[in-house]
């Protein structure tokens, strides 16, 4: 079996992609409130600061800051995502090997990390999470998608609330990492 290597640190600032293990299903939007009850659940035994998120219907997309001497994500997105499935009914396919493990099929075993460098690094991954949902045709601009901390940033200022990406980019890349 292949050894992952994550980047722990304690206190740090992570970028997170995580998907459903049939991306044909749009599970995450049609059950938003299981999943924000799962979010509320996790931080309310293991905090830890949103500072943006998208979720779209079989993937989302965050950046996390952990608290002071702590760097433990794995255990919150277990717990995220185990409280997330046990809300769902049963009715997925699950391999034999998923089975042995008493998993659900609901998501992908592993998950995309990224520890934020600094400011430059953080604003990019925050643009690319707030563009993700044009990106993907789920939206026209970011503020018309509603599963997203856009809106939170434009109050907070981070954004106009026309920002729909970087206009001088002619060839559309907008958003990607």
């Amino acid at each position: 079996m292949t050894t992952y290597r994550r980047n722990f640190v304690a206190g740090g600032t992570y970028f997170f992609t995580v998907n459903l293990a049939d991306r044909r299903r749009p599970l995450l939007t049609e059950n938003i409130e299981c999943l924000r009850a799962a979010f509320r659940y996790t931080r309310h035994r293991y905090p830890f600061a949103i500072d943006a998120i998208v979720i779209l219907p079989d993937h989302l997309h965050t950046i996390w800051t952990m608290p002071e001497g702590d760097s433990d994500f794995a255990v919150r997105w277990n717990l995220i995502k185990g409280n997330f499935s046990r809300g769902l009914p049963r009715v997925e396919n699950v391999s034999d090997s998923r089975l042995r493990k008493g998993e659900r099929g609901i998501w992908q075993r592993r998950y995309w990390e990224h520890t934020i460098r600094d400011e430059d690094d953080f604003a990019r991954h925050v643009d690319y999470i707030h563009f993700n949902p044009v990106k993907h045709g789920h939206a026209e601009h970011p503020g018309a998608w509603p599963y997203s901390s856009f809106d939170r940033m434009v109050r907070l200022g981070f954004y106009p609330a026309d920002w729909a990406g970087d206009p001088k980019d002619p060839e559309g890349r907008f958003g990607e990492l």
